[in-house]
């Protein structure tokens, strides 16, 4: 029996560990925010870790990720610690311009990635976000936004020109239902925003499957990146929208950061 306890006891430490979700009260958000993060399981005093920010997909939460790839799995195998924030169903992952009480970024970068870089043992000069579907938008936006603050960005599946979304998945109501030929459309998304890497070293990595709805967008900005001379891998593959086809991508894309890492910090 005592035997029985002290391995119960083990585990639930074990697991403690490994794995963390904490609640945010922020004034940039209508509601309260949760972050599941997962830090490796073997760790040294001082020892710092890559991380790796995942933003989920619309209507989805910050259980998505693991739902699709076992994230202490990948915790462990590739010793990062993974965030996984909540975008609140459908935030675009930005600052809404007409609802004061959705800003998303503002919250992201004055409150969630202070506290991560705070309570986690994180190497600040390998920092990576990626994400898939409206979370592949808001991986390539954050990055867009603020380059200096990461090694590298990514995006699966992304939905990289919010024109994909008129008059559904919340992006008219967050943008202020604009017409679709608004040029609001383009100062939002990443696809009006991607010269903003032209001339910097900064390398970003994306992908869609031929099947998906957001194609033909992803192949157009791959020729965008392209006459900018932006440092854009990009891979067209078969698939479609759904988990099978992130389950395979988020793995590909994990890859890339790894050979990221032994890069030198660029400017």
């Amino acid at each position: 029996m005592k035997i029985f306890l002290l391995s119960l006891v083990s585990l639930i430490c074990f697991s403690a560990f490994g794995q963390k979700q904490i609640v945010f009260q922020s004034k940039n958000l209508p509601k309260p925010d949760t972050t599941w993060v997962f830090t490796p399981k073997k760790i040294s005093n001082g020892q710092k870790f890559p991380a790796v920010i995942l933003l989920h997909g619309w209507s989805g939460n910050y259980k998505q990720w693991n739902n699709i790839m076992d994230a202490q799995k990948y915790a462990d195998e590739y010793g990062y610690v993974l965030i996984c924030p909540d975008g609140l169903f459908d935030s675009w992952y930005l600052n809404s311009p007409v609802m004061p009480q959705n800003q998303y970024e503002s919250f992201f970068f004055d409150e969630l990635l202070p506290k991560m870089k705070t309570d986690y043992p994180i190497d600040s000069n390998h920092v990576f976000i990626t994400g898939l579907s409206m979370g592949g938008h808001g991986a390539l936006w954050l990055f867009l936004k603020h380059p200096e603050m990461f090694k590298s960005a990514g995006s699966t599946s992304g939905g990289i020109n919010l024109r994909d979304a008129y008059g559904k998945y919340g992006a008219s109501a967050l943008l202020g239902n604009p017409a679709k030929d608004s040029e609001i459309w383009d100062k939002y998304a990443v696809a009006g925003n991607i010269d903003k890497l032209a001339g910097t070293n900064k390398e970003i990595i994306f992908d869609c499957g031929a099947d998906d709805f957001f194609y033909q967008s992803n192949n157009k900005l791959k020729q965008k990146c392209d006459s900018l001379k932006i440092q854009a891998t990009y891979i067209s593959q078969p698939g479609a929208h759904n988990a099978a086809y992130w389950k395979k991508s988020i793995k590909q894309q994990f890859e890339f950061f790894q050979k990221q890492i032994s890069k030198p910090k660029t400017p």
